[in-house]
């Protein structure tokens, strides 16, 4: 079997992490998980931005915001959600 595996490098790159204040003992894993591989590959925490948003129904429009801006190289999207006692998943997940 040929196995063929990509050389991700962050080098030279710029990224922007979005991330939600809701949830935030799972999603402030996610975003140490995010930097940590940022960095794994090259990148340097001084072109790492982290953006912190009320909850999942903000991200897509900060997302948006920072995509068309065209300052970085990627956008990481964080968030968890979580189907409780309210319609807030309903919401979002719709």
């Amino acid at each position: 079997m040929n196995r063929i595996e990509a050389h991700l490098l962050a080098t030279d790159l710029k990224f922007a992490v979005i991330s939600t204040r809701w949830n935030h003992l799972i999603v402030d894993r996610l975003v140490e998980g995010a930097e940590l591989a940022f960095v794994q590959h090259g990148g340097k925490t001084e072109h790492l931005d982290h953006y912190l948003v009320p909850g999942a129904y903000e991200v897509p429009l900060i997302a948006r915001k920072l995509a068309e801006s065209g300052q970085y190289d990627a956008v990481v999207c964080l968030g968890a959600v979580i189907k409780g006692d309210t319609d807030h998943y309903d919401f979002v997940a719709g």
